[in-house]
């Protein structure tokens, strides 16, 4: 089997599959419509109760995650209309069911990061009608034994409580290379295949070899296939542990390695990392879910929490990133019809200046007495104007380094007049790969033109990089094509002078370089440049690469 490959090497082991979410019996007659209520407040609360106690037993983001999820599940309002619906003759499946599904449809219709949330209720729902039908409780298997966890999609209640030390690997049948399982595979170090549809017909307990790499899937390996990918994933690990401090290439070309970081929770594993600092410093998790935009005092507190951690190194700020899939009634427009290309990034600084400016003056606050070098840059710059009016708010609050992102097509093909006012760069090759190919980055169906291994893709980046050269600016890539080993040579063959990506992806790259040279990083490059497909790019470059 073949999908798309997420994470990093191989593993094998018995399937365990999600426990499918119970289908809805026919309705039925209800006799007593209090007694029905009744069962189904008492299902929300047992519900309510078993995310609490899986919060519990995680701890850390993973109890943050599961602890929203029973706020919500606790929530009143839909308790009393699911009880509304059976005091008025509709068995407690269905009426569950119908309140559950009239959230979700006021979520969707909300739009952007509202509707992604539409998935934690159906997950939500399948776990009160299992409650009310005594059925097993959709979510992950615990078959007593290390396995390989295969699911149509992973919820957050689930991947909150991932385990690496029993998930040996993760195999999805929906999915693309930037979706939620392929980034918490990422994090956890975990070989993982998303967008395989034949994955739906794993039975529990067949044994599977997951190639986190190529994407490949063996079904029944011979033990000898089995022992070969063992041997070389306690070899690839034992060579890593040579690879430590700065990235550099083989003949010492630099290349800096450092980290993404989008919330609390993350700062203490990212701070702790053989790291040169933080490439996106993603401050959207002080905006979401509320009414009003923070004050100055609170986001200076979070970002001086931030400084701290990093002390003497880089930390790359990204200013707020709202609108597409991050909404906010305080910075953007609710009745957009195609939001991704919309009021977003650094346009909403348009519609509300003082967003930004409260924002600039808290970093330039946080930054006033730490000894991070800290660096501002905006996201969704598209014409060399916004880039030149945003760097002059971001020096006029003290701070001395201002950039622009490049997802935009425009930006970079414009790249050269951009590094005339700019400081350095971050190419964000998610959303470039978005706008290039106009391909929605979270619709699955898509996943092959969203590959970063694209050519054309390629290109942009090689375009923005002679641009930054050419004005002595530093460019970076900080979306998940950094994670990828034998792409990191390439971008640092097309000129990117810095990555950054989640922890765990670090070692790899770290040893991907010192053990290839600058040259041998450019003629890796140009078989990339060269090729028709991200198919034909990939294989390419992996079979001309040196192992490490």
């Amino acid at each position: 089997m073949r999908g798309i490959g997420v994470g990093t090497g191989s593993a094998a082991g018995p399937v365990a599959r999600m426990a499918p979410p119970p289908p809805l019996p026919a309705p039925r007659a209800v006799g007593d419509p209090a007694a029905e209520a009744a069962a189904i407040r008492a299902a929300l609360g047992a519900v309510v109760t078993d995310l609490g106690e899986r919060a519990a037993r995680a701890g850390g983001p993973g109890s943050e995650v599961l602890t929203a999820q029973a706020l919500m599940a606790a929530d009143p309002v839909l308790a009393d209309r699911a009880a509304a619906l059976a005091e008025q003759g509709t068995d407690g499946p269905h009426a569950l069911a119908a309140a559950f599904d009239g959230f979700r449809a006021e979520l969707v219709a909300a739009g952007g990061y509202f509707a992604e949330r539409a998935a934690d209720l159906d997950d939500l729902r399948d776990r009160a009608v299992a409650q009310l039908l005594g059925l097993p409780v959709p979510g992950l298997p615990d078959p007593g034994h290390p396995y390989v966890l295969v699911a149509d999609d992973l919820a957050p209640a689930d991947t909150a409580l991932l385990d690496p030390q029993r998930v040996l690997a993760l195999v999805t049948v929906r999915g693309g290379p930037t979706s939620h399982t392929a980034i918490l595979a990422k994090a956890l170090g975990v070989p993982a295949v998303v967008g395989c549809a034949d994955a739906a017909d794993l039975a529990d307990g067949r044994r599977v070899l997951v190639h986190g790499t190529d994407g490949m899937i063996e079904l029944d390996p011979a033990p000898e296939a089995v022992e070969r990918a063992a041997d070389r994933e306690r070899r690839r690990r034992e060579r890593l542990t040579g690879y430590q401090g700065p990235g550099r290439t083989a003949d010492g070309h630099p290349v800096a390695l450092l980290v993404n970081l989008g919330a609390p929770h993350e700062l203490a594993g990212a701070a702790a990392a053989d790291a040169e600092g933080v490439g996106l410093f993603r401050t959207e998790f002080l905006f979401l879910d509320r009414a009003e935009a923070p004050s100055l005092a609170e986001q200076a507190t979070a970002y001086r929490q931030v400084f701290a951690a990093f002390a003497g190194r880089r930390v790359i700020v990204r200013t707020l990133d709202a609108g597409a899939d991050k909404p906010l009634p305080f910075a953007t427009s609710a009745d957009e019809e195609n939001p991704a290309l919309g009021i977003r990034g650094l346009r909403t600084a348009a519609r509300d200046p003082q967003l930004l400016e409260t924002q600039l003056a808290a970093i330039a606050e946080a930054a006033r007495d730490s000894t991070a070098q800290v660096w501002v840059m905006a996201p969704m710059v598209s014409i060399p104007r916004e880039a030149a009016e945003f760097a002059a708010r971001v020096r006029a609050h003290g701070l001395p380094l201002a950039g622009a992102m490049i997802e935009v097509p425009a930006a970079a093909l414009r790249a050269d007049r951009l590094a005339e006012v700019c400081d350095f760069f971050s190419v964000g090759t998610n959303d470039l790969a978005q706008y290039t190919f106009a391909a929605d980055r979270t619709l699955g169906s898509l996943a092959q033109l969203l590959d970063p291994w694209q050519p054309a893709l390629l290109t942009l980046v090689a375009t923005a990089a002679g641009s930054a050269a050419e004005h002595g600016r530093p460019i970076g890539v900080c979306g998940e094509a950094a994670a990828d080993p034998a792409l990191a040579l390439v971008l640092v063959g097309l000129g990117v002078t810095s990555l950054s990506a989640a922890p765990a992806s670090l070692p790899e790259v770290r040893a991907a370089l010192a053990t290839h040279t600058l040259a041998e990083c450019r003629e890796l490059a140009a078989l990339a440049l060269l090729a028709d497909d991200a198919t034909t790019a990939r294989s390419r470059v992996r079979s001309s690469m040196t192992a490490p």
